[in-house]
């Protein structure tokens, strides 16, 4: 468990006492961005006669409902590595409240922050221990960035820098490089990080956590950091002699999860018109994804609809119609998940915080 895990697990706690659980202005500030950046830039770039040429039919309903097969095939794969981790421990219910919340969370927070700084509370309230939380969600996250690590060299290298980045400027062009590989660094330094703190030395995280809560403030809680560090090195030493079947599910897990992601655009563009290079789409979608991991606002609100006209821009062949899209995909990749978060997270708050308060007192 890392410090960043750890403040977020004090965090929840504190949420759950203060009842200020789900605020709405949590979730109204990305709205707000989101919609406002594209309210903006739609009045500026909308285009009347090439809405009038858009066209929907069964085909259209067809692939917009696949974007949304997509989106939950992406979270059939998180669900799935989830339970897989946890030794099935817990039920795809559990599961599906955990990635929700996940996906909740990562909603109303910076891009670069997600919502893996709290995901250990959501894994421990469903009956995992502290310590094998902290280990089943640190291996998730370095699954996940692992796709990343492999994928975009594997892509640049296929499609080439020239084509993966072509927008409208070489100013652009070198700046959107330049933020991938930014987002690609920081990828491969916590790949590494991970890398070394499950597999190879355990030991070191557990001390960091035991000595965090040597601090005066938290000793009252340090019988239980060092039972959570002890944890965290037997969860490492069963993930060491898990078998290669394991691991192949593991990674077909994440594999499924991300690319299903990834082909939600390709799906909302066939809706419309005709895309003649997918694995293009797919590729930019991914960098796309880079570029938004160093941006600051909530879930990207803002950024990733500016973004969608640099990357995508060129796909679609309605001109004034690219922020309309942009928008398309963000109400079925993104506001879903505020949405399923608001209803789900004050209930889970109620179960797994509160009553445990009310039971001591």
């Amino acid at each position: 468990m890392n410090f960043a895990t750890f403040v977020g697990y004090l965090f929840l706690t504190l949420m759950a006492n203060l009842q200020q659980q789900a605020r709405p202005i949590r979730i109204i500030i990305p709205i707000v961005i989101g919609l406002g950046a594209v309210t903006f830039f739609c009045y500026k770039d909308f285009d009347i006669n090439a809405f009038h040429r858009l066209t929907f039919s069964w085909r259209s309903a067809f692939w917009l409902l696949m974007a949304v097969v997509f989106m939950a095939g992406r979270d059939f794969g998180y669900m799935w590595r989830l339970r897989l981790l946890c030794g099935q421990r817990i039920n795809w219910k559990q599961a599906f409240s955990v990635i929700m919340l996940w996906e909740f969370t990562s909603a109303v927070t910076p891009f670069a922050v997600g919502g893996t700084s709290v995901a250990v509370v959501f894994v421990h309230k469903e009956g995992e221990t502290v310590g094998r939380s902290s280990a089943a969600v640190m291996l998730t996250s370095l699954l996940d960035e692992f796709y990343f690590v492999l994928m975009f060299p594997l892509l640049l290298l296929i499609v080439g820098s020239h084509d993966l980045f072509q927008v409208n400027s070489n100013s652009i062009t070198n700046s959107l490089l330049l933020l991938s590989w930014i987002g690609y660094s920081l990828k491969l330094a916590w790949v590494l990080l991970l890398s070394y703190g499950i597999f190879v030395n355990p030991k070191v995280i557990s001390k960091l956590v035991v000595s965090i809560f040597k601090l005066p403030i938290l000793r009252h809680w340090k019988a239980g950091a060092e039972k959570a560090g002890v944890d965290i090195i037997v969860s490492s030493r069963e993930f060491k002699q898990q078998s290669l079947m394991f691991w192949a599910k593991a990674f077909l897990s994440t594999f499924i999860s991300w690319t299903s992601r990834y082909f939600v655009i390709n799906a909302i563009f066939m809706a419309f018109f005709v895309i003649n290079d997918h694995f293009l789409l797919f590729a930019r979608h991914l960098v796309m994804w880079l570029v938004l991991l160093v941006m600051p606002t909530p879930g990207g609100s803002g950024f990733a609809e500016l973004i969608f006209k640099s990357f995508m821009g060129s796909f679609i062949p309605y001109s004034g119609l690219t922020y309309g899209f942009a928008l398309l995909w963000r109400l079925i990749s993104y506001y879903p998940y505020l949405i399923i978060g608001v209803i789900i997270f004050p209930r889970w708050i109620v179960t797994k915080f509160r009553q445990k308060i009310e039971n001591k007192s």
